[in-house]
């Protein structure tokens, strides 16, 4: 892997912390990484392969001497400093929604569409986690059997709402065993022994930011405008691992063998599908890798259409962002730089 003078914006967040555990996994020159935060994270300690690396402030010099940028700011703070490190000459791999669906700045999930690189003006934008979990999946089939529509309902993890989405299950779960009553405080609603179907504000018509966010990412990424989608976003008790249940409507007839097929040849894909011996993804099996589980394959005919379900699990921290923010950046270094 080649390297450059690298950055990574928010690295005390819970995707920060990943991209640094992923590049100490990787091996990358401790000498070529800089750490960056808030005023308050200034001078936290985190190991990192052989040594430490210190927590700098985020300012706008920042970039004064860096080549790319390994974004993990919320968007408030991602729209103030981007355009700086921009400006400076960086390259930027933003995990804020700020520049997804912006028409001049690419939408890559490198197993999918890595081409769309070659087309950056200074951010490449990663995609929403369950939008990269979903499209793992569904790309491949895509690419043989073009897909009208698809209807997906995800059940996603508290990782993905940080470190402190994960540390309120924890205390509310602890809080119900003491016979305390859990007090909401990042969720809208109690989550611990319980589901709520809300991730993001309500449009007019009732759907969540979320479930626009994969309806519109899709599209973008697989260079389909006209493609269908019907989503509900459920956040669900589980520490990490977004699962995810998708039926795709297709323009001809397949079989599940094909569809296995296919999906045992997909990279980054993993099919676990043998439900008669209780083989199929679980958030469990699927922490803390980068693989996308796929299982639960059957064929649904409905009407004159043919139509597949399946279940898949992926990490959010890890292929659903911090990973795929990686892989670009490996992309990026290998065909652009």
């Amino acid at each position: 892997m080649k390297t450059c003078r690298l950055a990574i914006l928010g690295v005390t967040g819970a995707v920060g912390q990943e991209m640094l555990s992923i590049l100490s996994e990787k091996k990358w020159p401790s000498n070529n990484l800089r750490i960056f935060a808030s005023a308050k994270s200034a001078g936290k300690k985190f190991p990192f392969r052989e040594t430490e690396l210190v927590v700098e402030q985020l300012t706008p010099d920042s970039f004064n001497e860096i080549e790319v940028v390994l974004s993990a700011l919320d968007n408030d703070v991602a729209q103030r400093f981007i355009p700086i490190a921009v400006e400076k000459g960086c390259l930027v791999i933003d995990n804020s929604s700020l520049y997804r669906l912006n028409q001049q700045v690419p939408l890559v999930i490198p197993e999918i569409n890595p081409e769309d690189i070659s087309s950056q003006n200074g951010v490449i934008a990663n995609p929403n986690c369950s939008t990269i979990i979903a499209l793992m999946a569904i790309a491949p089939l895509h690419a043989c059997y073009p897909i009208q529509s698809m209807i997906v309902s995800t059940y996603q993890a508290v990782s993905g709402a940080g470190i402190k989405g994960m540390e309120e299950l924890t205390t509310q779960t602890h809080d119900l065993q003491m016979n305390k009553i859990p007090q909401p405080a990042i969720f809208p609603r109690q989550i611990a022994y319980n589901l709520i179907p809300q991730i993001g504000s309500f449009d007019e018509e009732g759907n969540t930011s979320e479930e626009l966010k994969l309806q519109n990412e899709s599209r973008k990424i697989l260079h389909h405008q006209d493609l269908q989608v019907i989503c509900t976003c459920v956040r669900v008790p589980v520490i990490r691992s977004h699962s995810e249940s998708i039926t795709l409507f297709f323009e001809q007839d397949l079989d599940v063998s094909q569809v296995k097929v296919i999906l045992s040849h997909a990279k980054g894909v993993k099919v676990v599908d043998d439900p008669l011996n209780y083989e199929y993804p679980t958030p469990l099996d699927t922490s803390n890798q980068d693989l996308i589980y796929v299982g639960r394959i059957r064929k649904q005919p409905i009407g004159n259409q043919t139509a597949i379900s399946f279940w898949c699990c992926g990490d959010q921290l890890r292929k659903g962002a911090a990973t795929n923010s990686i892989q670009i950046l490996e992309s990026y270094l290998k065909d652009y730089a």
